[in-house]
């Protein structure tokens, strides 16, 4: 018999935790597992579902307002009643809490997936909603899985986690939808011929540190005049960031695409890739980036150093420092063969550690092992 197992995430809007599911769910071995996804709540028409169907998994929305709410959690223990999987899968904070406390109240093993690495202060009550998540981690949860080995060490000190309780499982990406060179640079973005591009993809919000970027990119175009700085993505930073453009006089020669669903040809069009951000436990896009052979600026911050190795595959910067960011845009813009070689560099790291078949191998032997009866 197939071992049936519900994933249930917090939304399947456009986070990178979302994105990374369908990729996922797409490798493992289907004669062997069979998957359910179901969302607590609806975010700009939860996107990532359609993908999920396509594959022929089936896809829920059970409704959960807020963590207080007395209803969310018989609601789920309903769900999962319903379905009886073998294994629950949570990822994100309100599915991580609700989704461990009901799959054991019905004793079927959990697994959780940790994202981000949160330093809050203890007077917010997003502090307090982490405590209540981590105390049902302790007492229900079989195995937690941190995407990089920075976020598990985090856990291990901030939560006093036992480090055998936490796996350090790398998020993976298929390789093969992204394609090495040079994409067509006269296209909707009108972008001017033998012009250089640097792009960031991200959720815009103000921790993925763009306006540092946006106040490097003066100092770039002074000598690359026609550059231009893709930033791909939306979010409720967006206005404020396209007020920094306007205010240091280069909207010109930045653009604001919003959510794309075309990131490897986004990817083949440009020269460099930048990640500013503030802090991150692994950054899905960072991959993304190396499979498609493009040398890296990014913070070195959270789990960044283990994807990129400075000289080796991309350059690491402080962050919020537009002086570093520039002077490690233009090394790269600069010299070409340089970058070449550190974009295929990073295009062998991708292929060994951020594989979505290895990804999908651990995770199964993790299913078979809890549904035989295993810790």
């Amino acid at each position: 018999m197939k071992i049936r197992v519900i994933w249930i995430i917090d939304s399947l809007g456009q986070g990178g935790a979302e994105h990374l599911m369908p990729v996922i769910l797409s490798h493992f071995d289907s004669s062997r597992f069979e998957h359910r996804v179901c969302a607590l709540a609806n975010r700009s028409g939860n996107p990532v579902a359609a993908k999920i169907k396509e594959l022929g998994i089936a896809v829920d929305e059970v409704p959960v307002r807020n963590l207080r709410s007395p209803g969310n959690l018989p609601r789920l223990i309903r769900y999962l009643s319903h379905y009886q999987p073998d294994i629950v899968h949570t990822q994100l904070e309100s599915a991580n809490t609700l989704g461990t406390l009901a799959a054991a109240y019905l004793h079927i093993p959990s697994v959780s997936t940790l994202h981000v690495m949160k330093y809050l202060d203890w007077h917010s009550r997003e502090y307090w909603r982490l405590r209540f998540m981590w105390a049902a981690f302790r007492l229900f949860n079989k195995r937690i899985f941190a995407v990089s080995e920075s976020a598990r060490q985090f856990f291990i000190k901030s939560e006093h986690i036992s480090p055998h309780r936490i796996q350090t499982l790398y998020n993976g990406i298929d390789l093969s939808v992204f394609s090495a060179g040079k994409g067509d640079k006269q296209n909707e973005f009108n972008i001017p011929p033998g012009s250089k591009v640097i792009l960031t993809v991200a959720y815009l919000r103000e921790a993925k540190g763009i306006q540092y970027m946006l106040q490097a990119l003066p100092a770039i175009l002074a000598a690359h005049p026609e550059c231009r700085y893709l930033i791909v993505g939306d979010g409720d930073y967006r206005l404020p960031l396209q007020n920094l453009a306007r205010d240091l006089g280069i909207e010109n020669n930045v653009v604001f695409t919003g959510s794309r669903q075309d990131i490897p040809r986004i990817l083949a069009l440009s020269d460099i890739f930048v990640l500013p951000t503030l802090d991150d436990a692994l950054p899905t896009v960072l991959a993304e980036a190396m499979a498609a052979r493009k040398a890296i600026v990014a913070s070195e911050v959270g789990g960044i150093p283990e994807m990129v190795f400075h000289g080796k595959n991309g350059l690491l910067v402080t962050p919020r420092d537009p002086v570093k960011l520039a002077e490690a845009c233009l090394d790269l813009l600069d010299h070409s063969e340089k970058s070449e070689g550190l974009g295929a560099m990073g295009f062998e790291i991708a292929s060994r550690t951020f594989n979505v078949e290895n990804q999908c191998r651990q995770l199964e032997d993790c299913y078979k092992k809890l549904a035989a009866g295993s810790k």
